[in-house]
């Protein structure tokens, strides 16, 4: 619906300056949205006023013009008004919203679906923790987000690929394993003065336990690097398997998890500064290899590789973009927690000059979760001993009500995730509340078939009886459904699927609870089957983008 009035207005704007009413213009775009106040339309258009400082005419001048040359060719306008400083409102005919259930009878398990991406490749790399311990909920809230962005853009067209980046190289991979040669020592009986810089959580203790279990005690006369290097493969690997199987669970299944290690194969990270150096984008001050970010907005130029000779993680990030676009990818996005914010700059820096457009990045910044437990800081084991883990919250709220929540507000705001809520059976929690609607519909049609009453088709059904103000506003809400998807995959925003569902799921039950959806009435009990039906496939598909369930009864 949105996109036939985009098309009606652009036509409009063509004829107007084809008329000479309008000069010639730039607009990048036409923004088009549901008023806040119903009253005032279906939708409404600000064209008017956004050509009116360019084109130098009164805005609402500009709105009447327009409003002349609409060619309602598909008769879907019932009136246009022009209100305020020059809004544009388009006030749609009853019958054709009524008439758009067809398409998602039609489409059922697709609606929602478009060809907006095209087949364009695009990456998502999101919660990429190091290999040195369990995931806590800071790394669940990125996980979910990225992996429903993934989703939205799938649903929109695109060809993805989730990523994981795994950090296997560097100085917090070795003091990872000297956590565990140190709790492994201890294990066996020795008094140990444990660093500050190691890994204190009782999954070290675990580690070195299934070691001493596994192979008993021949690391004692090891040499102390030998023995660092081999504690350090087997912790990675054990707590690799050990996040995987946590995101599994969680509903995160990866395409590529990708080594940092595969970055310094055959000087790869050397080569790429080299060949950086002689564009002119790296030099040196005779001891450390500098990044000229500044030429590119960074407030100061960065660090590449230091005086020791080792490469910085920003010298090892430009490799591994650099990698993402040789592999294919025209749009990479990024998902960082927010203490990353100041890393923004120079990675958009190391973009460009590697020859990039700076828009082919898209970096989200996830903000922090704040647990709660009734209203107050929760208290949790902390197995982990400094976070609470991601295992812990799965094992007391359950994957749906996990993602659903950390999805309730935008990524850059901070979240309060109330333990208690999110395992209530009762409208207070947001997951139930729109899970029941899909219930409760399930419920009904069972009813309906169990007395004997046949699902009805499309073609035999008036819909014309979907007089009652919430059967309007249900069916307009429906049609705007894949508008809904779409916007929150161009912006990158999944908050947005939930906020629809808890309001679709709010009018719906709203609904329910003042009109019976079976009667006596046999041609209006049809119609209001077939609307719950369609109302029962958007909630679905809904769900499906989050990664929660449907439960067909509670």
């Amino acid at each position: 619906m949105k996109n036939v009035i985009i098309n009606m207005l652009e036509k409009a704007l063509k004829v107007s300056v084809q008329k000479g009413q309008l000069s010639e213009f730039s607009l990048p775009y036409l923004e088009l949205e549901p008023p806040a106040n119903p009253e005032h339309g279906d939708y409404a258009a600000n064209t008017a006023m956004i050509l009116a400082a360019q084109i130098k005419q009164n805005p609402r001048k500009i709105a009447q013009i327009i409003q002349e040359n609409i060619s309602d060719t598909e008769n879907i306008v019932e009136k246009i008004q022009i209100a305020g400083p020059g809004f544009i409102n388009f006030f749609i005919k009853d019958d054709v919203w009524k008439r758009t259930l067809k398409k998602i009878n039609e489409q059922n398990g697709k609606y929602g679906e478009t060809d907006y991406g095209a087949g364009r490749r695009v990456q998502v790399e999101f919660v990429s923790a190091n290999p040195t311990g369990p995931l806590h909920i800071g790394h669940a809230r990125g996980a979910v987000v990225g992996d429903v962005i993934s989703n939205l853009l799938k649903t929109s067209g695109y060809k993805v690929a989730k990523e994981y980046y795994i950090n296997d190289a560097g100085n917090q991979m070795n003091n990872l394993g000297k956590s565990v040669l140190l709790r492994y020592r201890e294990l066996l009986g020795e008094k140990i003065d444990f660093p500050e810089s190691c890994y204190r959580g009782e999954y070290i203790k675990d580690i070195a336990g299934k070691i001493i279990k596994d192979e008993g005690e021949k690391y004692l006369n090891t040499d102390e690097l030998s023995a660092i290097n081999y504690f350090t493969s087997i912790a990675g690997r054990v707590i690799l398997e050990e996040i995987k199987a946590d995101l599994k669970d969680f509903g995160v299944v990866f395409d590529e998890y990708f080594s940092e290690k595969e970055l310094y194969k055959n000087d790869g990270v050397t080569k790429l500064l080299d060949k950086l150096q002689k564009k002119g984008f790296v030099y040196s001050d005779g001891e450390t290899l500098w990044f000229k970010t500044t030429d590119f907005g960074d407030e100061k130029d960065r660090v590449v590789v230091r005086k020791n000779g080792e490469p910085t993680y920003f010298a090892a990030d430009i490799a591994y973009h650099q990698n993402k676009f040789d592999r294919g990818f025209e749009t990479v996005i990024d998902i960082w927690g927010a203490d990353h914010h100041g890393y923004m700059p120079r990675m958009r820096a190391g973009i460009q000059a590697l020859g990039h457009n700076k828009e082919s990045l898209k970096i989200i910044l996830v903000q922090l979760v704040n647990l709660l437990r009734g209203g107050v800081p929760a208290a949790m084991s902390t197995r982990s001993g400094e976070f609470v883990t991601l295992r812990e919250v799965l094992d007391e709220v359950g994957r749906d009500a996990a993602r659903y929540n950390f999805l309730m507000r935008r990524s850059d705001s901070h979240l309060d995730f109330d333990l208690e809520v999110a395992k209530k059976q009762s409208n207070e929690n947001p997951v139930y509340y729109v899970q029941y609607a899909h219930a409760r519909i399930c419920s009904i049609l069972k009813m309906a078939q169990e007395r004997g009453i046949d699902m009805p088709a499309y073609i035999d059904t008036d819909l014309s009886l979907l007089n009652e103000p919430e059967e309007k506003s249900l069916i307009k809400m429906l049609v705007r459904y894949p508008e809904t998807v779409h916007g929150a995959a161009k912006s990158l925003e999944p908050h947005r699927i939930p906020f629809y569902l808890n309001e679709l799921a709010g009018v719906f039950h709203s609904y329910y609870n003042k009109n019976k959806v079976i009667s006596e009435d046999n041609r209006l009990t049809a119609a209001r089957l077939f609307l719950i039906m369609m109302i029962r496939i958007v909630l679905e598909n809904a769900l499906d983008i989050l990664g929660v369930s449907a439960p067909q009864k509670m």
